[in-house]
């Protein structure tokens, strides 16, 4: 496949272009419909790209600062991706300067602040008003069954929810770094329920300290076994651990993703007292 649009390749959550999670960026997608922008998704091969058009009427934000934003991954098209924000605030941010941004997305409007620190440009976005549910007893052990995980290995302290900031991840707690590490689960299986449940990802994490998390997102509905570094599975899981009172009400949280595949990643989240909303932040590099 060909196309006349341009598709930069940024990765989001470390100023490495080695670490962190790529995603495609097309920062002009005007005159894309929904196939060939899935074909250029599927081309590119990372787990999301990102698709920029004019914003709709009303949407607020700074002339030439606001934007509707389309995530797709090789499969389809996905609500809401925090990396390929990050991603593509990154890229803006070198094109336009630093500053504010507004993001009119499927999930709803996202605002993005863009700044530079020693020369690094990082981006820190607002998610949707998150929520978080019960998971049924029933899908809990078909996705123990499918991660081949047994329930001992799970934290009681941090129990299993469904947790949504945009999009919804089901987020279960290792006991211990070891299992966290040991990720060989039945992709097609994992795929189905996830699909059911209308999952984006799954979220693992294990505690290191009280604010330091590990993380893995396996991603079998994008078709990528693993996502390297998850914002949008990092905001839905600082308003999970708030709401539950695992953190402190106003808290920064670190989280390490992509240490398992390689491509280690950094994510901070920002909890704020009397804001539901979560703040996640990451830097970012063009790569190539």
């Amino acid at each position: 496949m060909t196309t006349t649009h341009e598709v930069l390749r940024y990765t989001a959550f470390s100023d490495d272009p080695a670490g962190g999670n790529p995603a495609g960026v097309v920062l002009d997608a005007a005159g894309l419909d929904d196939a060939a922008m899935l074909a250029i998704a599927a081309e590119v091969g990372y787990s999301e790209s990102a698709f920029l058009t004019a914003p709709p009427q009303g949407l607020g934000g700074e002339t030439g600062r606001a934007f509707t934003i389309r995530y797709f991954s090789p499969r389809a098209e996905v609500p809401f991706c925090g990396h390929a924000t990050v991603a593509t605030a990154v890229a803006l941010g070198e094109r336009i300067g630093t500053g504010d941004l507004v993001f009119a997305t499927r999930a709803g409007t996202v605002p993005v602040t863009v700044s530079e620190e020693g020369g690094t440009l990082r981006a820190t976005l607002t998610t949707v008003e998150p929520h978080s549910e019960v998971i049924a007893d029933a899908d809990l052990t078909e996705a123990l069954a499918a991660l081949r995980w047994p329930a001992a290995d799970l934290d009681p302290a941090i129990p299993p929810r469904i947790a949504f900031a945009g999009a919804r991840h089901l987020v279960l707690a290792a006991a211990t770094r070891a299992r966290l590490a040991d990720l060989a689960y039945d992709f097609d299986r994992l795929e189905a329920l996830m699909r059911r449940l209308d999952l984006t990802t799954v979220q693992l994490v294990w505690r290191e300290s009280e604010r330091v998390f590990h993380v893995r997102d396996p991603f079998p509905v994008g078709g990528v076994v693993e996502d390297p570094a998850t914002g949008a599975a990092a905001g839905a899981f600082g308003a999970y651990v708030r709401e539950l009172g695992l953190v402190p009400e106003e808290s920064v949280l670190t989280l390490h993703q992509g240490e398992d595949m390689g491509r280690p990643g950094v994510l901070t989240v920002e909890l704020r007292a009397r804001d539901g909303r979560v703040r996640v932040t990451g830097t970012g590099a063009r790569i190539g």
